[in-house]
């Protein structure tokens, strides 16, 4: 015998569908991935597996070419592998592969704030978020917000504080390298 709800209860479940709430509430590892990388859009997710998918399709397409076609496969899997290296997708360029495991948590791993933990900028994911929405972080010479920002190898050596930052004060203040003229500033 089942107890009746209380209205409060009531007006909780009226939220929930308790049929259908894995297609209301999304896939399990899709929640997890989310939150492991705190993506804060689920559509730059779905973009990120509608990526890697489409890259898995392709690396799989020209590994199934012909002997026929070997010139033409060995230069469009070199191309493949470079785009994918540069981008910061996959670690070697040496065969297509590592192309057939590639997933969307490599997407997440070039995102912004996942290369300010890397870079040992911010402790974790979660301040790292807050830094770039709040405009401490540059690329560059561009001041960036938005943590959805991909950024490839060549970029990565440039990702620095903003000048204004009160961040980078603390931290040129820590190291002893705060300069006079950054004072009078």
């Amino acid at each position: 015998m089942v107890r009746k709800l209380k209205y409060h209860e009531q007006k909780l479940l009226r939220r929930l569908d308790l049929v259908n709430w894995e297609a209301s509430g999304g896939n399990l590892a899709e929640v997890r991935a989310l939150r492991r990388y705190r993506v804060g859009r689920r559509e730059d997710y779905v973009q990120y597996k509608t990526l890697a998918r489409a890259v898995r399709a392709l690396a799989r397409r020209l590994r199934d070419l012909g002997p026929a076609s070997a010139a033409f496969r060995a230069r469009c899997a070199a191309a493949l592998l470079e785009k994918l290296y540069g981008l910061g997708l996959v670690n070697s360029r040496q065969s297509l592969a590592v192309c057939e495991s590639l997933s969307a948590a490599a997407f997440c791993r070039r995102r912004l704030p996942c290369l300010l933990v890397k870079l040992r900028m911010a402790q974790n994911l979660r301040h790292a978020v807050t830094f770039v929405e709040q405009g401490h972080v540059r690329v560059g010479p561009e001041v960036v917000t938005d943590p959805a920002l991909l950024v490839p190898r060549a970029v990565e050596d440039f990702i620095t504080w903003v000048d204004a930052s009160r961040l980078r004060q603390k931290v040129l203040d820590y190291n002893q390298e705060r300069d006079d003229f950054d004072l009078a500033a």
